[in-house]
């Protein structure tokens, strides 16, 4: 699976996400501009000892990164108002989890040009604006895994055994 960040804000966020790339290998895509600098003490502290763990590459724009995929690669855009809901979406495993910028979210050019493939996380409460950023990639990103049964989970011992 692949995780895209278009303009991140926050450096905590970008951190924890990487972090979560990290646990499930998926890999990382960074679209600038960025609102804080890749070595921010930040981002680094959110992802803790994670980064030499995760794949990631760093796109000076949309479109470099745009021209790098392959005809046939499949993107998802996570924002609100979304035709449908992120759960009813069939993943496959090398699909592209596109999220936006924390105050102003995927840029509306990107929603239009890609109408088929916007999705949203529902709200229950009306009166809540939005999730946050890391915690939206990281249940997008679990329901894609789950729904291909974690594919290159590594089995985890259990500590105690019952008798």
């Amino acid at each position: 699976m692949h995780v895209v960040i278009v303009a991140p804000e926050i450096a905590p966020n970008t951190g924890n996400i990487a972090r979560v790339c990290a646990a499930t290998r998926s890999t990382l895509h960074l679209i600038e501009p960025f609102g804080f600098q890749l070595d921010d003490k930040t981002l680094l502290r959110a992802g803790m000892d994670y980064w030499q763990h995760v794949t990631w590459s760093r796109w000076p724009d949309w479109q470099t990164f745009a021209a790098c995929l392959k005809p046939e690669a499949r993107l998802w855009f996570i924002e609100s108002n979304g035709p449908q809901s992120y759960a009813e979406v069939s993943y496959q495993p090398d699909d592209y989890l596109i999220f936006g910028r924390e105050t102003a979210g995927i840029p509306k050019l990107l929603l239009e040009q890609y109408p088929d493939r916007w999705i949203r996380i529902p709200m229950m409460n009306p009166l809540s604006r939005s999730l946050n950023l890391s915690n939206c990639a990281a249940l997008v990103l679990y329901e894609a895994l789950r729904q291909q049964n974690f594919v290159g989970e590594i089995p985890i011992q259990p500590l105690f055994k019952s008798v």
